[in-house]
Order: structure tokens, then sequence, then C-alpha cells
């Protein structure tokens, strides 16, 4: 099992999405904070959205840096 999509070649990273669980997510706006695209922005509650998918190079930065485990990078379906 892969850890989102840190291990795939850069091409086929682009087929993941980033899903966030909000029931998880504090609000606590790492994950947003470590983004090198600012491709996060946070909902009315504070908590993490995908708010700009086409600026996202899949890095897996907010996967790894999100202390809930709200965050993840899967196959888009």
């Amino acid at each position: 099992m892969q850890v989102g999509g840190l291990m795939k070649p850069t091409a086929e990273r682009q087929t993941l999405k980033v899903s966030v669980n909000t029931a998880w997510c504090k609000a606590c706006g790492i994950c947003i904070e470590f983004c090198p695209k600012k491709a996060l922005g946070q909902n009315a509650d504070d908590k993490a959205v995908w708010k700009h998918p086409d600026k996202c190079i899949r890095c897996g930065l907010c996967e790894q840096r999100c202390p809930d485990f709200a965050i993840e990078l899967v196959e888009e379906v």
C-alpha cells in the first residue's frame, strides 16, 4: 500500500485528488500553510478544503503534515 501519491511518478499523480475527512479535521490550518501552491483553503467552519485543484501539484505535503490524518491523496474515479 502506498502513502498517498508520493511513490508514484509525476504523470500518474495527476489522477489523484485531495480528500479531506472533515469529521477528523480540527481546523488547525497546518496543511494550508504547508501547501506550496496554496491549493487548499478553508470552509465556513475553518476546516480544510481542496479549493484550487488546478493549482495542486499533488506533492502530498498536506497529507504528510496533517496531525489528524484527515487528508489523503486518493485515485479519482
